[in-house]
C-alpha cells in the first residue's frame, strides 16, 4: 500500500484531507445527535452511537486514503492544481484594501441614487397613480 507520488501536490492533499475530515466529523456529529434514542438489538443508545460515530470516521478515513494517496487520477489532479495554484499572481494586500473600499463607496453610492429615484420619483409616481396609498 504505497502512497502514488507521495512527495507531489502535499499542500492540496493536506487541505483535502483536513476537509473530508471536518466533514466527516460533522456527519458524525450530526449521526450521534440523531441516534440518541435508538435501541438496535438491546444495546443501549450510546454503544449504538459510538458504533455509527466510529463507522463513519473509518470510512471517512479509508475514502479518504484511497482517493487522495491511492487513486491516480485524483492525486495527478491534486498536484496538477498546486501546480497551477503556484503560477497565479495574488495581490498585495494594498490592492485588496483598495478595491474595497472602491467597491463600498460604489455601493453606498448606488444605494443613495435608488433611494433618490424611490423617494422622489417614483413614490409620487406610484401614487399619484393609486398603486400606493399617501403616507398621512
Amino acid at each position: 500500500m504505497v502512497i502514488y507520488k507521495k512527495g507531489q501536490g502535499y499542500w492540496t492533499r493536506m487541505m483535502s484531507a483536513i476537509a473530508l475530515g471536518m466533514l466527516a466529523l460533522m456527519g458524525a456529529a450530526w449521526l450521534w445527535d440523531n441516534l440518541k434514542n435508538a435501541r438496535i438489538g438491546g444495546f443501549e443508545p450510546i454503544y449504538t452511537q459510538t458504533v455509527a460515530f466510529v463507522l463513519v470516521c473509518a470510512g471517512a478515513a479509508w475514502l479518504g486514503y484511497y482517493l487522495i494517496g491511492r487513486k491516480p487520477k485524483v492525486v495527478d489532479f491534486l498536484i496538477a492544481t498546486e501546480g497551477e495554484m503556484k503560477k497565479v499572481n495574488w495581490s498585495t494586500r494594498r490592492e485588496i484594501r483598495g478595491s474595497t473600499i472602491v467597491v463600498i463607496g460604489l455601493t453606498f453610492v448606488i444605494a443613495l441614487i435608488i433611494s433618490f429615484l424611490d423617494y422622489l420619483v417614483y413614490a409620487p409616481l406610484f401614487t399619484w397613480a393609486k398603486v400606493l396609498e399617501a403616507a398621512g
